[in-house]
């Protein structure tokens, strides 16, 4: 097969910068594309909190992009994926980049969201003219490069990179990134594209809406969510663009990095482990309930929680449905995220009232993120919504069975464990209430200690299920010779 020449423009790329999900798609589907022979290259925005690691160059050249009144200009500074030879392209710009956050402060969206992202699509479309370098399809990522598709099919159809197809995934259609009819003049973008089947969404400019009909071909992170976006409940306004496009999306389920997601050889866990040999996980259990100030009992559940603490995420329900689990079941659990103010306090209030069955870290810390995962006996996402969701294949990975609502991709990665016939991988709830919840955390405490021959036998399916970015890679090849066929008129 033909290799191809594949961009990735992004907000986000995981080692150097992450907010969700999309950072660790981008930071591990490069590599597997790679893999597979073929040309990958990304570009980002250097923002002030990017991690620089490995070796870095600045080209020569500076970067003249061709938007507002006068060209923004730009340092590309380069270096590689790591572990791997992909480039990586950040483009300075302190103006506009160089801030500590991504998308804004802990409190707003920066006003200039529109002028930064136009900026970094048509920087990273202008950079591949400056290498003379042109890639065979963009690979888009929401809202922020939604962008691209629209100038591919505006004022670059005519340039070298009009034949250049396009893909945009959806990662998390709630968020739109809606701006001011200034950005149509900021981007050169035509007046006439400020219409119902292009940008315009409530008198506004809607990136996503836009990126969703002129993209060559989209794809979502699950199957399920595939279908989810097309309803009124999950296509947040959007969900008529979706049917419409519906010939073109596809779920394609987001993997993991099975080498750095791997208990028998982190390097954050105070003990390794695998599967059929669970001694070091019993030692992670142990170090976990010490460092959260847990009972250290080892024969008791502990359930794990490591998330955004906002109501879309299920936490509002945990809250709600811990002072009847805490006070009914012989549990423990173990909690780390920020988000909420009220959900911070209610969750350290019930660790103060619930000492040594209830520990709660208020903040992230990635080793205490990971120390969970392998510490814990089972894991909770009780999320209203959840387009792939990668924690609950980390925590199987971990073997930590979850405990999940029925939604996009948790569906997906997570089969209803069937007590007859001692299949599945996990505990799914149909309906978001704290009352579903926690009769499944029961079900799940009462498995654990009446069924323990099942519960071995589901941590054991879940470490050793192959939840790694080869077989998604591959669809993801299949999109991609799909998407230039459509743009060129020529099978690839």
């Amino acid at each position: 097969m033909v290799s191809l020449k594949i961009l990735f423009v992004t907000p986000e790329i995981d080692p150097y910068v992450k907010v969700g999900g999309l950072a660790d798609m981008v930071g591990a589907l490069p590599k597997e594309l790679a893999k597979l022979g073929h040309d990958v290259r990304i570009v980002g925005p250097l923002y002030r909190s990017v991690k620089r690691m490995g070796d870095w160059q600045a080209r020569n050249e500076p970067l003249g992009i061709d938007v507002g009144v006068a060209a923004v200009w730009a340092r590309t500074w380069e270096t590689r994926l790591p572990g791997t030879g992909v480039p990586i392209y950040f483009l300075e710009n302190d103006a506009l980049f160089g801030r500590d956050g991504v998308y804004g402060d802990a409190h707003h969206s920066y006003p200039d969201n529109d002028y930064r992202f136009i900026t970094l699509c048509r920087g990273a479309l202008t950079l591949c003219l400056q290498l003379g370098w042109t890639p065979d399809v963009v690979h888009c990522h929401d809202w922020t490069t939604g962008w691209i598709p629209i100038l591919l099919n505006t004022v670059l159809r005519a340039s070298p990179l009009g034949s250049t197809a396009s893909v945009l995934t959806i990662h998390n259609l709630e968020h739109q990134g809606y701006a001011h009819r200034r950005a149509l003049p900021f981007a050169h973008l035509p007046e006439s594209e400020f219409n119902a089947a292009s940008l315009e969404a409530l008198g506004a400019v809607n990136p996503m809406k836009g990126g969703l009909y002129h993209a060559t071909k989209l794809t979502t992170v699950s199957p399920t969510y595939a279908q989810e976006v097309r309803t009124p409940e999950g296509g947040f306004g959007l969900d008529h663009v979706l049917r419409f496009r519906g010939a073109d999306l596809i779920g394609i389920l987001n993997g993991i990095d099975m080498a750095t997601w791997d208990p028998a050889t982190d390097p954050t866990l105070p003990a390794h482990y695998g599967p059929g040999n669970l001694a070091g996980k019993a030692r992670c259990k142990s170090a976990l309930q010490i460092r959260l100030g847990l009972d250290p009992e080892p024969n008791v559940p502990v359930f794990g929680v490591v998330a955004r603490l906002v109501s879309q995420k299920g936490l509002d329900l945990l809250a709600d449905a811990l002072p009847r689990v805490l006070a009914t079941m012989r549990v423990q659990f173990a909690l780390l995220g920020s988000g909420e103010e009220g959900l911070e306090r209610a969750f350290r209030g019930l660790a103060e009232r619930s000492r040594g069955q209830l520990g709660v870290h208020i903040g992230f810390e990635g080793g205490l993120a990971r120390l969970i995962q392998a510490g814990s006996d089972f894991f909770v996402m009780p999320s209203r919504s959840e387009p792939c969701g990668l924690t609950q294949m980390y925590a199987m990975r971990y073997g930590a069975p979850p405990v999940v609502r029925a939604t996009g991709g948790l569906i997906d990665t997570v089969e209803q464990y069937n007590e007859r016939s001692n299949e599945g991988l996990g505990f799914r709830f149909e309906h978001a209430t704290s009352a579903a919840l926690a009769d499944s955390i029961g079900w799940a405490c009462s498995t654990y200690f009446d069924r323990p021959a099942d519960y071995s036998e589901m941590q054991d399916r879940g470490m050793r299920r192959d939840f790694s970015w080869s077989r998604s890679a591959a669809s993801y090849v299949d999109v991609y010779r799909w998407a230039i066929a459509a743009r060129t008129g020529l099978p690839v």
